[in-house]
């Protein structure tokens, strides 16, 4: 440990002219990001969870302070339920459906195959695709009668089935929409991160007479864990941020079948008018999303190994 006096002496002031400039140098370019972040990150944030412990109020009668009514409100309402129970389906089965196909086609794509270009351009178009361009493609697959899978499934003497009009299909085929598209933009981050892997430890684990599997299983997975965890959370944002092909393919319905989170929050501040109670549904995905932050940071990423 350093014992020695503190240096008496004033700092330069050229030295500390510098010093401050280089401050306000960092400032200046932190700020437009500050500003940003401000005016639609932290702004709309307070304003959400304010709204959220206030009543509705109209022209004759302001809103007033009233705790966690709205919250209270939400948990009897059985639509909640539905749209939570809704949500956690359709996350738990895309984000491992898209993770385990991103990782398949991603080593498909990396290996040493004719046309190689072409697949991963293939793999990745559904990404590039405005998600209302893709959910009307996918309506000529689901519409009864005439749809792409009808007439296929037409030739073997099968009824016609009306995929996004019956509560037992319709969020299945929201999800297969959600997959296809997912698959091949979490395929660019595999992809990535495979180049990244040096050749010899693949010499090496054939040298010592390990399979495919084994290499795969003890040393990809492995090292792939950092990008397996960084997917894992966009595909878990994304799960709870899905309204956009919703208003083309089902609405939410069929009775409220298919109706998510983000769906409903919008349903609720643009349809019903009901902005109080879409304020109190807003902080508790955002509480979900900051508990998954949390762990993400204090767990996950202490036991991920980064090389």
């Amino acid at each position: 440990m350093d014992t020695r006096p503190a240096d008496p002496r004033p700092m330069d002031p050229i030295a500390r002219q510098r010093r401050r400039m280089t401050a306000i140098y960092g400032w200046l370019l932190v700020m437009p990001a500050l500003v940003l972040l401000t005016l639609f990150a932290f702004l709309p944030t307070i304003t959400t969870l304010w709204a959220s412990f206030h009543s509705r109020g109209t022209a004759r009668r302001p809103s007033v302070f009233n705790g966690v009514e709205n919250y209270a409100d939400l948990l009897a309402d059985p639509t909640f339920w539905t749209v939570i129970g809704n949500n956690v389906l359709y996350a738990a089965v895309t984000i491992p459906v898209s993770i385990a196909l991103a990782l398949l086609m991603a080593l498909w794509a990396d290996a040493k195959l004719p046309a190689r270009g072409f697949v991963r351009s293939a793999y990745f178009t559904p990404t590039v695709l405005p998600m209302v361009a893709a959910a009307n493609l996918w309506l000529f697959f689901y519409t009864p009668g005439i749809g792409v899978i009808d007439s296929f499934t037409s030739l073997f003497g099968l009824p016609s089935v009306n995929w996004l009009g019956q509560p037992q299909t319709a969020l299945g085929a929201v999800m297969v929409v959600t997959i296809w598209k997912e698959a091949g933009f979490f395929m660019i981050f595999y992809l990535a991160a495979l180049q990244t892997i040096p050749p010899d430890l693949r010499e090496a684990a054939q040298v010592e007479g390990a399979s495919r599997f084994t290499y795969l299983r003890r040393v990809l997975l492995p090292l792939l864990m950092p990008t397996t965890a960084f997917i894992f959370i966009n595909a878990l944002i994304n799960s709870v941020k899905l309204i956009d092909h919703l208003f083309i393919l089902t609405k939410g319905g069929p009775n409220n079948a298919t109706k998510l989170a983000l769906y409903w929050i919008w349903e609720m501040a643009f349809s019903y008018f009901d902005r109080v109670h879409a304020a109190a549904m807003t902080a508790l995905v955002l509480l979900v999303l900051a508990v998954v932050a949390i762990v993400q940071f204090s767990v996950i990423d202490k036991r991920i190994h980064y090389r």
